[in-house]
């Protein structure tokens, strides 16, 4: 856009880095987000764990930790990583309404944490909030009182704005993307893939029983989040041809996604988007999936096939169906719906009219100028 660049500060975890390798879909959302942006002109902030890098000029907001003392550690009614949240979200928000607020034309919230919301009126400027999750608690309810004006929402599906559509209204349908430049076509080959994290509601366990009932061997890539299901519940179903290749960056992850004849996509939940999926097309490889949550918004026809789910036996089927599709038809529909570069045009769209209805003659937060 040849508008004037904007001033953003970006809100993510206060747990986890934005860095490769990504602990998980969110942080690597916020990655392309904010190096798109900032190599569109645009001036990024980031605020997010220790050891962030998205490789490009974009400026870190510092996350204020807190060492309890032995009175506030023997409350029992805390735990002391939610207490670090919350004061790492407070310090920030904080910071944002006081020392930063001549600093930012608009602030876009990623975090999962209440508090940029419940504050979110105490700021100069607009926020717009990222709906990457169901609703939960806490999120619901900083979401249902969130003050009119002062917020505007978008979500990853319409699934997710569905899911939201009874506190949040008039949230707008974003879709995530991906570089495409960073998941370059691949030829397949001679094994099937899995990615992501592993932990029990992304449903690994189905997707090797899949593989074993197709006859097919299984890379599996991601980081082990949940230490019990791995030990009680995956690796006992390891083999020669069911193998756990670690936690890999992202090279070395498109190399093996763009290897791969089929992508399995098995979530036991709602996935509200589906990041793996748009990795896969985007290599060319076709998608066997479970029909859940914002899958079916990425995957067409052509691209992969859908079965219902937790049907082990249909993600079996769906496997050589799924590599009999063109890869070239995959990559086209990569191209369609998930590249980075649609997605930064919407956000910057958001912004732009999120500004200049906060700029009208009523207050910026909403509220009649008498």
């Amino acid at each position: 856009m040849n508008e004037k660049p904007l001033r953003i500060a970006v809100l993510a975890s206060s747990s986890f880095p934005v860095a490769q390798p990504f602990a998980g879909g969110l942080e690597a959302h916020v990655y392309n987000l904010v190096r798109a942006l900032t190599e569109r002109g645009h001036h990024v902030s980031l605020f997010a764990a220790d050891g962030s890098s998205v490789d490009l000029d974009a400026a870190m907001l510092p996350v204020r930790t807190l060492d309890l003392t032995p009175i506030a550690l023997a409350d029992l009614a805390v735990t002391p990583t939610a207490v670090r949240e919350h004061h790492a979200y407070l310090a920030v928000m904080m910071e944002l309404a006081g020392a930063l607020s001549n600093s930012f034309d608009i602030v876009h919230n990623h975090s999962l944490h209440y508090l940029p919301l419940a504050m979110s009126a105490t700021l100069p400027v607009p926020m717009v909030t990222t709906l990457h999750t169901p609703p939960f608690a806490w999120l619901e309810s900083a979401v249902a009182l969130a003050p009119f004006g002062a917020n505007t929402f978008a979500a990853v599906s319409a699934f997710a704005a569905e899911q939201w559509a009874d506190v949040a209204t008039g949230t707008i349908v974003i879709r995530n993307g991906i570089s495409l430049q960073d998941w370059p076509f691949g030829a397949g080959g001679d094994y099937v893939v899995w990615s992501g994290r592993l932990v029990p509601e992304k449903g690994l366990n189905l997707a090797i029983a899949a593989a074993k009932l197709a006859g097919r061997s299984l890379r599996i890539a991601g980081p082990i989040s949940n230490l019990d299901y791995f030990h009680g519940v995956v690796e006992p179903l390891l083999d020669d041809r069911v193998r756990y290749v670690g936690h890999l960056d992202q090279p070395a992850l498109a190399a093996l996604v763009a290897g791969a004849e089929v992508a399995l996509v098995s979530p036991v939940w709602s996935e509200p988007y589906g990041l793996v999926v748009a990795e896969a097309l985007a290599c060319g490889t076709p998608v066997a999936a479970f029909a859940r949550g914002g899958i079916p918004e990425i995957i067409d026809a052509s691209s992969g096939v859908l079965v219902p789910a937790d049907d082990v036996a249909g993600l079996a089927d769906a496997i050589p169906a799924a590599a009999a599709l063109n890869r070239h038809d995959a990559r086209a529909r990569a191209e369609q719906v998930c590249s980075v570069d649609r997605m930064v045009d919407e956000y910057e769209e958001l912004y732009r009219s999120t500004l200049e209805s906060a700029s009208a003659p009523e207050s910026a937060h909403g509220l009649a100028i008498a």
